[in-house]
């Protein structure tokens, strides 16, 4: 058995004459948050869809617990026990808190010749599952339109380990909540790895990443710029390698030489105008 629950060996993924990914080396261990970083266009949510068996690889090696793997479908990737967390969260608001919860996979009784919906023993589950994420559900049966979104984000991550994920993959977690929201959601990110499964969190903010990974992958327009354990680079030079070191500082200097040019055309003006100003008192 590996000791990587999961890995990818230069996979490439292409649409067309695009190249979407290229050469992606990526290790993931259980019990632990490995981080996706990169800004808008880096190629991550190519690469998790290619993790959760929406896009096939056109180059290179997927393998899952050791074994090479090639998903047919997303179908395939939540039954080998890996389990996606899209921004849109996959919830429907007007539906209860139990209902979300067993979506797709609901919990049925035999009555007679009909198997119906056990509400009584799916509500307990819901309940429960939340209750292990920090959540406390007065009534499961509410829509869940009535929760906050860092709720909501709970009650999705807390639904994929009911039902056996083994890989959790999170797709910008806390991009549209506020401070204590993204705080709640780290937590039960904390509790999944604590859990033993391996998080993958994807994020274009180093703030929220770096507190709670334990490894950091970073993208940028479809490449790796590599992999690093926490203890091995600080938070600041993922920020520098974000934002790319070298733009950084001839944005930097671009700036000041429009400040120079906007200032001494300001002053410019001022001179002309005083001069207009003198000249027209000496005419009078």
């Amino acid at each position: 058995m590996s000791d990587y629950i999961l890995e990818l060996k230069k996979v490439s993924r292409y649409f067309g004459s695009v190249i979407a990914l290229k050469d992606i080396d990526m290790k993931v261990k259980l019990g632990e948050v490995h981080c996706l970083l990169g800004d808008n266009g880096a190629g991550k949510s190519t690469l998790i869809k290619t993790l959760a068996g929406v896009h096939k690889a056109s180059e290179g090696e997927f393998l899952l617990d050791g074994q090479t793997t090639e998903f047919e479908s997303p179908k395939d990737a939540l039954d080998a026990g890996i389990a996606t967390v899209y921004q849109d969260l996959a919830l429907v608001p007007l539906m209860s808190v139990t209902r979300n919860f067993f979506m797709g996979r609901e919990l049925t009784k035999k009555i007679g010749p009909f198997n119906i919906f056990d509400t009584k023993r799916a509500n307990e589950i819901a309940r429960a599952g939340l209750a292990e994420m920090g959540i406390d559900v007065r009534d499961p049966e509410h829509p869940i339109g009535t929760m906050s979104g860092g709720e909501r984000q709970c009650l999705a991550i807390a639904r994929a380990i009911h039902f056996g994920a083994k890989v959790l993959i999170l797709d910008e977690p806390t991009a549209a909540l506020g401070v204590k929201q993204s705080a709640n959601v780290l937590k039960v990110v904390a509790r999944a790895r604590a859990r033993g499964l391996a998080v993958i969190l994807i994020t274009h903010n180093v703030h929220h990443a770096y507190p709670i990974a334990d490894h950091f992958t970073l993208l940028n327009r479809g490449k790796s710029l590599g992999s690093w354990l926490k203890a091995d680079v600080s938070r600041e030079e993922i920020l520098e390698m974000m934002a790319g070191g070298q733009e950084l500082e001839d944005l930097e200097s671009e700036l000041a030489e429009f400040t120079r040019t906007d200032a001494a055309a300001n002053a410019g003006e001022g001179s002309t105008f005083e001069a207009a100003a003198a000249a027209q008192n000496a005419h009078h």
